[in-house]
């Protein structure tokens, strides 16, 4: 087993740094013209001046500040804690597809969310993610447990797939019960979006981000030891269910916290893991992790970067974004793992 770990912890280390300048040069690039662009549009020499000489005009500073910044700072945090969830769903439950906006967690938070918009639960806005994580534990609990411990095959995707349709026709009919300002409103939220973010928004998500961020990252081993398979895993001293447990538990809290506040954004949490394999040809999850983690801060930064900018001044929410760009590579995902099965 030592032999194992050590040859996939020297394999890890291969395109690393590249990877990560990369990512990061990215990120930086989406944050500075995040910035930049909008009303009023901002030059580059007046940007540098308002972040390190506190110039600029008022209306520059409270444009960047206050109104553009909170935004970019949430969707770093958002799109680290979705690039996670995915890859301690995929490898988790060994299955490549896997993802909360795909087994009933996404669906179930905002479920749940939606109740407390439409009917006005008299709940804090700082309780909404306890409420939120309910409803995706819900949601995540009825495909795991109808799944049958079929996790290898693509029967979790299915499952996941109709509990998810159930969830979202539950919201369509909570949307018809409440007022139209309500549905108007719960409409928006359920696009997902950063839009009229502040910081309070952000203050709200990090105490979550600070505690479940490292928890994630701490079941890079047992990842890397149910790679070799649950009976292999369980021979070595691995309680294989107990650990699908606890990742649902982290997966469910962190999709929860980011729908409380952003609305279900969708495709990232597949898509950030799926990509980081591929570039690096890295599968140690001590690897994949945090780069997944980098990559959906790139991923939904850039996503509302476009989001605000492409039709301005009309703004497209982020959430239509991202599905537009996940929506194609989950079928080309489906069709490469049935043709795989077809194979065999």
């Amino acid at each position: 087993m030592q032999r194992t770990d050590s040859t996939i912890v020297k394999r890890a280390k291969i395109g690393g740094a590249p990877l990560f300048f990369a990512l990061f040069i990215m990120l930086a690039a989406a944050m500075a013209v995040g910035m930049k662009y909008g009303y009023p549009e901002i030059s580059w020499s007046s940007l540098r001046q308002l972040l390190f000489l506190n110039g600029g005009t008022e209306l520059e500073r409270v444009s960047v500040m206050e109104i553009r910044l909170p935004r970019i700072v949430l969707g770093c945090i958002a799109g680290a804690m979705l690039g996670l969830c995915g890859v301690l769903l995929q490898d988790g439950l060994r299955n490549s597809l896997a993802g909360p906006e795909l087994l009933g967690v996404s669906s179930g938070a905002s479920f749940m969310m939606a109740l407390i918009t439409v009917l006005h639960v008299p709940v804090s806005y700082g309780m909404q993610p306890w409420f939120a994580l309910l409803g995706g534990l819900i949601g995540g609990a009825v495909v795991i447990l109808a799944a049958g411990g079929r996790n290898g095959g693509i029967h979790i995707i299915l499952i996941g797939a109709a509990v998810t349709a159930i969830m979202n026709g539950l919201v369509v009919w909570v949307i018809t019960m409440g007022s139209s300002n309500s549905a108007s409103l719960l409409f928006t939220f359920l696009m997902g979006n950063l839009a009229n973010r502040n910081w309070t928004h952000v203050g709200h998500l990090l105490p979550w981000a600070l505690v479940m961020i490292p928890l994630s990252l701490s079941f890079a081993r047992s990842l890397n030891v149910m790679r070799l398979g649950s009976e292999t895993a369980e021979g070595l001293g691995l309680h294989v269910m107990r650990v699908r447990i606890y990742l649902l538990i982290v997966c469910c809290a962190m999709t929860a916290a980011v729908v409380s506040q952003c609305g279900p954004i969708g495709y990232i949490a597949l898509i950030a893991p799926h990509l980081i394999r591929s570039l690096s040809q890295q599968y140690d999850a001590k690897f994949v992790l945090p780069f997944s983690a980098m990559l959906g801060a790139v991923l939904l930064t850039t996503a509302d970067v476009l989001a605000r900018t492409v039709f301005m001044p009309r703004e497209v929410p982020v959430g239509l974004w991202t599905t537009l760009i996940g929506g194609p590579v989950i079928i080309a995902l489906f069709l490469r793992k049935l043709g795989g099965r077809s194979s065999e």
